[in-house]
């Protein structure tokens, strides 16, 4: 089985889709990784340094990689504990997965993807 690990830069929740300028990179990672949940072939996960920094820590490559290039080499994919992506969102090619993508909306939105206002600069 595989093993597919982002280490991601601080977001201000755990899939960083959210707030009011959602990036179409993040969506599309967030989409991919759930349906991998679904695919019973790989198992994948996001670290974000906000909300796991021990993942960091524990890691002695990532923790190598972060303290020579600093916060700009995020995100760092693994695949199968070797990493080969940095600076960037790997693609399925590259991490050699074939899922259909569903669009998902931002954690803001209704359930018609319609964005909700609020006077907070928060997540959600």
């Amino acid at each position: 089985m595989k093993k597919i690990e982002i280490y991601e830069p601080a977001m201000c929740c755990s899939t960083g889709v959210c707030g009011p300028g959602v990036d179409s990179e993040l969506l599309r990672i967030s989409s991919l990784f759930d349906s991998l949940k679904n695919n019973g072939e790989v198992n994948s996960y996001r670290y974000n340094l906000t909300s796991n920094p021990q993942a960091f820590i524990t890691n002695e490559k990532i923790l190598e990689l972060v303290k020579n290039e600093g916060n700009d080499i995020l995100p760092i994919t693994l695949l199968n504990g070797e990493v080969i992506k940095t600076g960037s969102y790997p693609s399925s090619e590259e991490l050699g997965v074939d899922v259909k993508i569903k669009e998902k909306s931002a954690c803001c939105s209704n359930i018609n993807g319609e964005r909700k206002l609020t006077n907070s600069t928060h997540c959600c």
